[in-house]
């Protein structure tokens, strides 16, 4: 399963949910330009010793993501999508996309490639932190998939 982050714009969520992803074996794609630099130690320090584990993918854009990722079958999250993203049945080869932090997907990324869902919340709040988001739905595909390599 793959996490995509498109210019995401805060190190200490992306290093959080790096190490997420090391710990479910799942592969993080970062998509540029990144608000913050690789090198960051506040990236660092969230994903703690956890880098040399995980399976990370940099991309220039978004068009060269989707060069590189073709037959992707891709989830959209925004709090701007109606489906619900537990009612999606997950497939191991999936790729969860989601927005920075600041201001989400962009409406033509997020209506126009692959399939919108969101995580229900309260109306009074904007959103979810970004790295619950994707512990979020990351857990809840591993789990439809019977956590697959997990104990």
């Amino acid at each position: 399963m793959h996490i995509v982050l498109f210019e995401p714009e805060i190190p200490s969520n992306t290093g959080n949910i790096s190490r997420t992803c090391a710990v479910a074996g799942l592969t993080l794609h970062l998509i540029k330009p990144l608000g913050f630099s690789l090198a960051d130690r506040y990236l660092k320090r969230a994903g703690l010793d956890y880098w040399d584990k995980l399976d990370l993918r940099i991309h220039e854009n978004f068009e060269s993501f989707l060069a590189e990722n073709p037959d992707a079958n891709l989830y959209m999250f925004s709090t701007h999508a109606e489906a619900n993203y537990a009612d999606v049945s997950y497939r191991f080869d999936d790729y969860l996309v989601f927005g920075p932090e600041t201001r989400g997907l962009p409406p033509e990324i997020r209506d126009g490639y692959g399939k919108a869902v969101r995580i229900p919340m309260g109306r009074e709040i904007r959103s979810l932190n970004l790295s619950n988001s994707v512990a979020i739905a990351a857990y809840e595909a591993l789990r439809q998939l019977g956590f697959p390599h997990l104990v």
